[in-house]
């Protein structure tokens, strides 16, 4: 398939730094600890330039764990959800644009199964193993200017997407329209290359900057109904509703890395290079006893964090295993747990990256040293759905005995 004339083909082996490559699960850890520290090098200058992250993006390629939702018998690693969330945590610890984009190609490659059937996504699945595919996002349901025309055995989709997280540099794209006759939502896997589709650089934000999450635009671009995702299709069984929720814990992880990372940049900070107040009477910062309780009611935070996270983590699992049985009661309590564990990641992760130069002191606010990319990351991609709409969803369910309704955020 031809890649996506946008960027520049592969660039050889020889240009991408070599890390080992993930056979199985059990070189997932090794794998990911080396892509881990390759990122951290320039995560904080790569912050401030913006931009695609190309080399980093081929690394992935390299690593194999593009494969790593992909079942064994076609091709991936087989790992499980709560798996992937975990890696995509320790990523964001480093490089929360990074941690993004992995994130959404597997959520991509959870869409193409959770709305299409076997004879669609294991083929899809089989060449993203073989290829180190790497998947983008044009699925935005609240922008409804891309308008798809129907015609005998295929569709022409025109108009233009906001927000695509990953489009750029990518082999595949998960899209979005609605039917021109009906408006109704129609969800699609195309090839990015595919004439008529053309990604734009127009991403530039305050945060999460590196994750090509601007816009796409679609000019006649013939969707074959063989790529319509329409058997169960979107949100119409409770197993296709987990496709949300998935993409809800990502959100969660990717904060709960971003606070992980921001606490222990702090924390080497305040052990290294902080200066005691002069009016505290000890010689080092880390004697304070006003330091130490921020970093006390820091690891508080984070502990919470991890615990609601990696419950919801393991319910997704066990919710994913439950298969076309899973009840509408069953999708519904696992909403409950993500949006707990989202509405915590979101307001202590901010406290934290907030806080944090109250624990350091000005000197820390130096521009090299990049601490505040934490804050404006998380209060970027925390704007992505309001996270007052998931509290009044738990004093639904606390006060009524409601359980949250499905949706595109929910």
């Amino acid at each position: 398939m031809p890649r996506s004339t946008v960027l520049s083909s592969r660039p050889a082996e020889s240009d991408v730094p070599q890390t080992s490559r993930a056979g199985s699960l059990a070189d997932v850890d090794t794998v990911v600890a080396e892509l881990v520290a390759c990122f951290a090098e320039s995560a904080p200058m790569r912050d401030l330039l913006g931009g695609t992250p190309k080399l980093q993006r081929d690394q992935l390629r390299a690593s194999g764990l593009l494969g790593l939702t992909i079942p064994v018998e076609l091709g991936g690693l087989g790992g499980s959800w709560s798996l992937a969330l975990d890696v995509v945590r320790r990523f964001a610890r480093v490089d929360s644009s990074v941690a993004h984009l992995f994130a959404f190609h597997h959520l991509m490659l959870a869409t193409a199964r959770l709305f299409g059937h076997a004879g669609q996504w294991q083929p899809w699945f089989r060449q993203t193993a073989r290829l180190d595919w790497f998947w983008g996002n044009a699925l935005n349901p609240l922008d409804r200017r891309t308008l798809c025309r129907r015609h005998e055995g295929w569709n022409e989709f025109s108009g233009r997407k906001s927000f695509c997280s990953g489009a750029l540099d990518s082999e595949m794209l998960i899209v979005s329209g609605y039917t021109e006759d009906e408006g109704r939502l129609v969800v699609a896997a195309v090839p990015t290359a595919r004439s008529g589709i053309a990604v734009l650089h127009d991403w530039d934000n305050i945060g999460q900057r590196q994750t090509d999450s601007g816009s796409v635009d679609f000019e006649r671009v013939r969707v074959d109904d063989a790529e319509l995702l329409r058997d169960p299709g979107p949100l119409t069984t409770p197993r296709s509703c987990l496709r949300p929720l998935v993409a809800q814990l990502i959100l969660t992880n990717i904060y709960v890395g971003i606070a992980e990372g921001a606490y222990e940049e702090a924390r080497r900070y305040t052990l290294r290079e902080a200066r005691p107040w002069h009016a505290a009477g000890f010689e080092h910062a880390d004697d304070d006893p006003y330091v130490l309780g921020h970093f006390g009611e820091f690891f508080i935070g984070l502990e919470s964090l991890r615990l609601l996270a990696d419950r919801a983590g393991a319910h997704l699992d066990r919710a994913l295993e439950r298969g076309v049985e899973l009840s509408v009661e069953e999708r519904g309590a696992l909403a409950l747990d993500i949006a707990c564990a989202k509405v915590a990641a979101t307001r202590t992760g901010l406290d934290i990256c907030n806080r944090l130069f109250e624990a350091t002191g000005a000197r820390s606010t130096h521009a090299a040293l990049g601490l505040d990319r934490h804050w404006r990351n998380l209060r970027t991609h925390t704007l992505h759905d309001p996270v007052q709409y998931k509290v009044r969803e738990l004093g639904e369910w606390a006060l009524k005995g409601r359980l949250p309704a499905p949706s595109f955020y929910s």
